[in-house]
């Protein structure tokens, strides 16, 4: 039970960190293409975590094919795929409507739930499938009260929304198939891997399109803010989420990851003055009561699976 807990606070304050970006630091490289954007801030962490976790190569040498695919499928989903999305669906309504996108976003534990029944075979019981819904219902007051959210802003919401869905079920899919991989390398294994193999893939892409590596285009401020975010709502928050998911079931950690809209308006109040409504506070109340009851009563008949490896 320790164990479950310190595993979902750990993923709470990754998803929190994941807030404070959102708010405070990627609305910044606006400037930068999107593709850029998501190579640099892959990129540079893996650089940085050479010194640290150079021997991990020696385990990547000994995986299987198997763990390589999964290895690859996390890099393409969470890494490439939904850092793409979500950074394109924030840069098309300008940080300034994020109604559709982060509604959108709250169907991830949709998609990571669907899959981590059907590939991990974990048990999805009613009881957790009910405070699953409350947990959505508490993420959507927080964010809209008893508003529906604006549809009608033109054509860049309608691309906004739909960048939004795949960042969802790219997300998703990372968290079941993080999971897995969890069973081959310990999580800072599993970051290292990630982060290199994202860096590649992004890279290969920016030669592919023509267009380059264009750092010529990064400001002196750019490059402060790509390495704040690596140090630590990139890959320190990456680092913390792997952490927790070693001592959770993906589908819990789908729904801590809720933490994340409440920790950005919390932030949003914070740095930029925005101010809660009634119904806001109320969701935000019904998020943090269904993250802890999923958090601290596990369904019955399905313990976590916890890694034993030891760092390479």
């Amino acid at each position: 039970m320790r164990s479950t807990i310190l595993g979902a606070l750990a993923i709470c304050l990754s998803a929190s960190l994941w807030g404070l970006d959102g708010v405070a630091l990627t609305p910044r490289l606006y400037n930068l293409p999107v593709p850029l954007v998501v190579f640099l801030l892959h990129a540079v962490p893996f650089a940085l975590m050479q010194p640290f976790l150079f021997k991990g190569y020696r385990t990547f040498r000994t995986l299987r094919r198997g763990d390589w695919v999964v290895l690859l499928l996390v890099a393409l989903t969470g890494g490439i795929l939904g850092t793409f999305s979500i950074v394109k669906a924030l840069f098309l309504v300008n940080f300034n409507q994020l109604s559709v996108v982060v509604l959108i976003q709250k169907l991830q534990p949709v998609f990571a739930i669907v899959l981590a029944g059907l590939l991990l075979k974990e048990r999805i019981t009613p009881r957790f499938l009910t405070w699953a819904v409350v947990a959505i219902a508490g993420a959507y007051l927080l964010t809209f009260g008893l508003s529906l959210p604006d549809l009608e802003t033109g054509a860049t919401t309608a691309q906004a929304a739909m960048w939004a869905a795949i960042a969802a079920a790219a997300f998703g899919s990372a968290t079941v198939f993080g999971k897995r991989l969890l069973n081959a390398l310990d999580f800072r294994e599993a970051t290292f891997g990630r982060y290199g193999l994202t860096a590649l893939l992004a890279l290969v892409y920016l030669l592919a399109s023509g267009t380059g590596v264009p750092l010529a285009e990064v400001t002196s401020q750019n490059w402060l803010l790509i390495l704040l975010i690596g140090l630590t709502t990139g890959s320190g928050a990456i680092f913390l989420y792997y952490f927790g998911l070693t001592r959770v079931r993906a589908i819990v950690a789908t729904i801590c990851e809720l933490s994340l809209p409440l920790s950005a308006i919390l932030f949003d109040y914070l740095i930029n003055g925005s101010v809660l409504g009634p119904w806001q506070w109320i969701g935000a109340a019904v998020l943090i009561a269904a993250i802890t009851m999923v958090s601290l009563r596990p369904a019955r008949g399905s313990q976590p699976q916890a890694t034993t490896q030891t760092a390479a």
